[in-house]
């Protein structure tokens, strides 16, 4: 996205001004373009039994990266939270003998690359293992989702919320969008249902949907007053 709106270039134009890096980001490894693509979003690696889930996704899969993701154990599965980060979903999955990749039903319109990995959870919850759980929390995708990892943060419990829970500069508090481009607030209806979702939940810990954009500590009570600030500011 530039001035003039969207440009669209080829995987080969972006592998040639782009590279994969990777680098731990608050105990997990996170990975991005280097220089920033687009929105500039990195993918996180959660680890489980063995592999790793990619959480949200990057628009460029190289070799080198895919290297290094083997060395840590692999791709058992992809989620992603929402369409924007769609990305590269194929070829990471492909890397990775057809990894499969979660993405919601409601969002099932934007899928501009249809892949036979691809599965369409459907409902609220979908449990990919026994210590990691996709939420429908809706935002501004009707199926936009997080990911709960009750094992993260030394056993207190992680939320992964991409930007669905944009967490703020200070990493205090985070906030709802429905446009980022265009600086258009989520509606208190929506708001209040991702709040109802992630109630019952319990963790310690945010991670966002860029470097550094995590509540490293005391995050169940920064959401509950999150949405007590956003819900007062937009009455």
């Amino acid at each position: 996205m530039n001035w003039k709106g969207q440009t669209f270039l080829s995987r080969e134009a972006l592998a040639a001004r782009c590279r994969v890096v990777w680098r731990d980001d608050l105990g997990l490894t996170g990975l991005s373009l280097d220089p920033g693509f687009a929105i500039g979003q990195r993918a996180l690696l959660v680890p489980d039994g063995g592999g790793c889930v990619m959480w949200d996704c990057i628009p460029l899969a190289t070799t080198e990266a895919i290297e290094h993701v083997r060395s840590l154990g692999g791709l058992k599965a992809i989620a992603i939270s929402h369409p924007h980060y769609y990305g590269a979903l194929a070829d990471w999955s492909e890397a990775f003998g057809d990894a499969p990749v979660y993405l919601h039903a409601d969002d099932r319109q934007w899928v501009t690359r249809p892949h036979r990995a691809i599965e369409h959870w459907t409902g609220d919850s979908h449990r990919l293992s026994d210590e990691i759980t996709l939420l429908r929390s809706g935002g501004h995708f009707a199926g936009a989702s997080m990911l709960h990892w009750p094992r993260g943060a030394d056993g207190k419990g992680a939320l992964l919320t991409g930007d669905i829970a944009q967490v703020t500069m200070d990493r205090r508090f985070v906030s709802f969008m429905y446009s980022y481009p265009n600086y258009t607030p989520l509606n208190a209806a929506a708001v209040r249902r991702i709040a109802g979702v992630v109630a019952p939940l319990a963790f310690d810990r945010i991670y966002g949907a860029w470097w550094g954009r995590n509540i490293a500590g005391g995050a169940r009570a920064a959401f509950d007053a999150s949405v007590a600030r956003y819900l007062a500011a937009i009455a």
